[in-house]
């Protein structure tokens, strides 16, 4: 089989290749041969592919007879040819119905062909009119976009200059107080802003409603008029709360804009003519509030004679006024710094009442209250000055000047007049800081109306204060001991005044520092120091003289930790000259009972240091002579001690401390005597029998300390 269908499909090609290449005539003896040879190398090229054929190799291996498989090829094909015609012929009835249906469905797609032509024909024409009808709804929506703008323009338009009815009703008939006359000038305000502006782009309808908004304007200008010019008359009114008009005006705060923005002349007469009124009534009050303080002011006030150094038996003229009952006053503190502290922002001082009650005042408690108005009031008048007249900065502060400025000028007079002949340091320091204080109070309330002020009152309260300062300094350098009278050991005056003084300008001075205080603080300190050595020289004796210094250093000491810090430098520097000379004392203290065992302690010390210590075999004598004498003798000397130390101090926990320290020192001594009686050269005195033993001295020397 294989064989056959080698020859199957080889024979019939390579016949037909033959033919075709060939032809079926002999060739022409004038063919080319090139072309020959081309016709030739096809056929092998086909040959040569045929015979690679798989079913043409088996045949040519087992040699089947390709002619006879051709012919049997040839018969089978035959025979496969008349079935398939009888077959045809079977179906031919089928074919037919087929062929009648295949031409039925040629023409249904025809006219479905036609109709969808059609289709498409509508179809582009329908295109063409939605894009037709696009268009037109485009220009459409423009066309109706425009025509909105247009008539929100016209009516935004209509609205700025048609003139309602209940406008002209209201303007004119309702009573400027009313909301309903407030909300139509705000309205009539904007409307004639809308003609300017519509004026200026020549808009011809302005010329209707222009001369109608002008009479209106010129009646609210009117009553707008009337109402505040009556509102700032009121201020003038003897016994009137001028805060209750004030408030009423910030309410209508905007008819003075509506008279700045539409008749500037007549917004000029009411600035003018409120300046003029406050100012004359601002002048008037303070006048009259500071002339009354001053009358419940203390009698008796320093003078130029009350300075720290100024003797009290200094004797004045005939015509003299007589010195203070209580000169202390001027260099004391007291309660006077509570106008810094809990009474700064206290309610001002009400004078009539204060007179009733017989009630009198430092300088610097009129001072605060006086000032304390002035802030008060001048925070309010400044705010009310921006929120009214709406204004700011430099022009804000012009306008405050011109209603305050006279008062401030007669603050200014006042003070001059006072502070030139004030001889009080602490009123004119309490004085400086309460306008330290007020300044920063009206920084915090961010109202730099008085800032100048503030600063012309510290330029005139600073020199003071230093000049006073000063002219305790040099009363206290001229002061001469000599003609103090009568001395004695306690605590002088003069260093009495100093420690008050001292102390009550360190404690104010400690919120607000200042070095050139601090540095006249110094040089007052100086001379108090200098001035204590040149009245200790005074006394005859040294011990006196100790007593003397310890008595005013532990009283000047005292008062300065009371008030000031005790880091600060007057305390330290007291604290080391007490200290050296409470030692220096105790050694004083010690010498006339104990000397003899103190003189031999240290000399035979001495001797140890310089390792000749048989020198001290030739003091038996003396020694034993100290022995016994101390032994018999100490507790008489000790009591008489603590009696004397608690006659000379006038403070009895400084006589406490020195007693103690005394009986400290004694015992050191007397252990260090112990130490040399137990040498070598004096190990065998008898007298080591007579010793104390340190132990049992010690108890009973504490018994003999005072407790306070």
């Amino acid at each position: 089989m294989a064989a056959e269908a080698a020859v199957r499909v080889l024979e019939p090609p390579l016949e037909a290749e033959l033919e075709a290449e060939l032809g079926p005539g002999p060739p022409d003896p004038e063919l080319d041969l090139g072309g020959e040879d081309l016709v030739l190398d096809e056929v092998d090229v086909h040959i040569q592919a045929n015979l690679e054929d798989a079913l043409v190799q088996e045949a040519l291996k087992t040699g089947v007879d390709l002619r006879e498989y051709s012919k049997q090829v040839e018969l089978e094909l035959q025979e496969v040819e008349r079935a398939s015609i009888r077959d045809y012929i079977k179906e031919s009835e089928n074919i037919a119905s087929l062929h009648t249906q295949i031409t039925a469905c040629d023409a249904i797609l025809e006219r479905m062909q036609q109709m969808l032509s059609s289709f498409q024909c509508d179809l582009s024409s329908i295109s063409s009119e939605i894009r037709t009808l696009q268009e037109q709804s485009v220009a459409m929506n423009l066309r109706l976009r425009n025509r909105r703008v247009v008539r929100r323009q016209l009516g935004q338009l209509l609205d700025e200059l048609v003139v309602p009815g209940t406008m002209i009703s209201t303007i004119l008939e309702a009573p400027v107080t009313s909301p309903e006359f407030l909300e139509q000038l705000q309205e009539l305000n904007a409307k004639i802003n809308s003609v300017k502006e519509e004026a200026f782009r020549e808009t011809m309808a302005c010329a209707d409603v222009q001369h109608v908004l002008e009479k209106l304007k010129i009646k609210a200008v009117t009553k707008i008029r009337e109402f505040v010019l009556q509102k700032i008359y009121s201020f003038r009114k003897p016994m009137t709360n001028y805060q209750i008009p004030q408030d009423v005006l910030l309410k209508y705060r905007f008819f003075y804009q509506f008279l700045l923005a539409n008749e500037r002349t007549v917004a000029q007469e009411l600035r003018e003519q409120y300046v003029d009124t406050m100012s004359k009534i601002y002048l008037s009050y303070f006048k009259s509030y500071t002339s009354r303080l001053m009358k419940i002011q203390y009698e008796e006030v320093a003078e130029k004679d009350d300075l720290m150094g100024v003797e009290d038996t200094a004797k004045k003229g005939f015509f003299s006024k007589p010195s203070l009952k209580n000169r202390n006053t001027v260099f004391t503190l007291g309660n006077r710094g509570a106008v810094i502290g809990a009474e700064l922002e206290a309610p001002i001082i009400v004078p009539h009442a204060a007179q009733k009650s017989d009630l009198r005042y430092p300088f610097e408690s009129l001072f605060r209250s006086q000032h304390y108005a002035l802030l008060d009031n001048s925070c309010r008048e400044f705010l009310f000055l921006c929120d009214f007249f709406m204004v700011a900065g430099p022009s804000a502060q012009d306008l405050f000047n011109s209603v305050m400025g006279k008062t401030l000028t007669m603050f200014l007079k006042h003070m001059e007049s006072y502070v030139g002949d004030c001889y009080d340091a602490i009123a004119v320091f309490l004085c400086v800081h309460l306008v330290l204080r007020f300044k920063a109070i009206m920084a915090k309330r961010n109202v730099p109306a008085v800032d100048r002020y503030w600063d012309t009152l510290l330029e005139l309260l600073w020199p003071r204060f230093e000049h006073i300062l000063e002219l305790n300094i040099q009363s206290i350098q001229s002061t001469d001991p000599q003609r103090l009278g009568f001395l004695d050991t306690r605590p002088h005056y003069i260093t009495r005044r100093y420690a008050e003084f001292s102390s009550a300008i360190v404690s104010i001075n400690q919120t607000f520092p200042n070095e050139k205080t601090n540095a006249l603080l110094g040089q007052l300190q100086v001379e108090v120091e200098n001035f204590v050595l040149r009245v200790a020289a005074e006394f005859s004796s040294r011990k006196e003289q100790l007593i003397f210094l310890i008595n005013n250093y532990d009283m000047m000491l005292g008062v300065l930790m009371e008030r000031a810090v005790e880091e600060s430098k007057e305390v330290e520097g007291f604290q080391q000259l007490l200290s050296a000379r409470t030692q220096e004392f105790i050694e004083e203290l010690l010498a006339p009972p104990f000397g003899g065992m103190i003189s031999f302690v240290k000399e035979a010390e001495a001797l140890l240091e310089k390792g000749q210590m048989e020198k001290l075999r030739g003091e038996e004598a003396r020694v034993t002579q100290l022995a016994r004498g101390f032994s018999s003798s100490w507790k008489a000397s000790v009591e008489a001690l603590s009696q004397d130390v608690m006659r000379s101090f006038s403070n009895f926990k400084n006589g406490t401390s020195i007693i103690q320290g005394a009986l400290t020192q004694l015992i050191q001594y007397y252990h260090r005597f112990h130490k040399l009686l137990a040498l070598p050269p004096l190990r065998a005195l008898p007298a080591r029998a007579d010793l104390i033993n340190l132990h049992h001295l010690m108890v009973e020397l504490k018994k003999h300390k005072p407790n306070f």
